[in-house]
Parts: C-alpha cells; sequence; structure tokens
C-alpha cells in the first residue's frame, strides 16, 4: 500500500503544482494542505475543510497586541495532517502524541529554513488584520505568485515526516 500511497502522492502534487497557479477564485492554503493529504489517504469530509479554513491567513489575520501575527497556513495545515497520519484511525496515544509534537516543531522549522519565516504576513507581504490587507492580497494575485509553493512543499514534506506511519497505520 505504500508504494500506492506514494504514486497517490506524486500524482496530487502533479495536480496541485498544475492547477493552484490558475484558480480563479483565492484558494485556502491551510484548507488545501490538509484536505489534501486526506484525500490521498480517502478520506473526505466537508467538516475538515470547515475546521482547516480559519486557520488560512495567520489564523484568521491574528494580530496580538505585541505585533505577533498568525502562521502560514499551509504550515498549520501542514501539521494537522502529519496528526491524522499518525493517529491513524483511531485516538493518537500520549506516547505518539509527543512524536507528532516533535514532528509538528521540526517540520515548522524546516519550512522556515526553506521560506524564511513561518509567519503568514512575512511570507505573503501583507497584513491580514485589516480588510485591505485581504483586498490588496488578492488584486496582486500573490496566490499564484508564492502561496501556492507553500502548499505543494508542506504537502510533500508531510509525506516525508511521516513515512513509518504512512507505511504502518495507512495499509
Amino acid at each position: 500500500m505504500m508504494l500506492n500511497l506514494d504514486k497517490r502522492f506524486d500524482e496530487k502534487l502533479k495536480d496541485l503544482k498544475n492547477s493552484l497557479p490558475k484558480l480563479k477564485v483565492n484558494a485556502n492554503c491551510a484548507e488545501l494542505t490538509l484536505t489534501s493529504v486526506l484525500e490521498i489517504l480517502g478520506i473526505d469530509n466537508y467538516i475538515f475543510h470547515n475546521v482547516a479554513i480559519p486557520l488560512a491567513g495567520g489564523f484568521g489575520g491574528y494580530k496580538s497586541k505585541k505585533g505577533w501575527q498568525g502562521a502560514c497556513g499551509a504550515v498549520c495545515g501542514g501539521c494537522s495532517a502529519m496528526g491524522a497520519i499518525m493517529g491513524g484511525q483511531k485516538k493518537m496515544e500520549n506516547e505518539m502524541m509527543l512524536k507528532a509534537y516533535l514532528k509538528a516543531a521540526k517540520f515548522a522549522s524546516e519550512f522556515e529554513k526553506e521560506f524564511g519565516s513561518v509567519v503568514c504576513s512575512e511570507l505573503c507581504g501583507y497584513d491580514f488584520s485589516q480588510p485591505e490587507g485581504m483586498t490588496e492580497y488578492i488584486r496582486s494575485g500573490t496566490w499564484k505568485k508564492k502561496c501556492y509553493h507553500y502548499v505543494v512543499w508542506a504537502i510533500d514534506q508531510v509525506r516525508k515526516f511521516t513515512q513509518r506511519e504512512l507505511k504502518n497505520k495507512w495499509k
């Protein structure tokens, strides 16, 4: 089954590289990252889409009083996808939870190493805590220029980070 999953990952990544830059409407990086991995695993339910949507834009454009802004949705969606894979088809046990935390931290670290940040506003150049930030983001076509790359990278890295769990829990 792992070979089949690898093939499904490869096919999904190829499809996303071609289709994501052509989307006419703005895409949701968190939703696409999580649900693309779940689709590869044969799981789809509108609840997963709905759960991931508010995570995009740096937790919906969150900005703390001290100026901290939320993480890129591809990072959030990728961490969520790793949790789904690592837990398998039952609630994750405590030992696996610790492993999931550590892999999520490593995943975020690798994302930052690759792209220079995990913070949405730093990656895309727009502050979504103000409505005009989102308006300008959409107008500029930044999704097609930058953001879809984060989704594709995240999905591929999720596979790499969870090879053992994919083999053992998703036969």
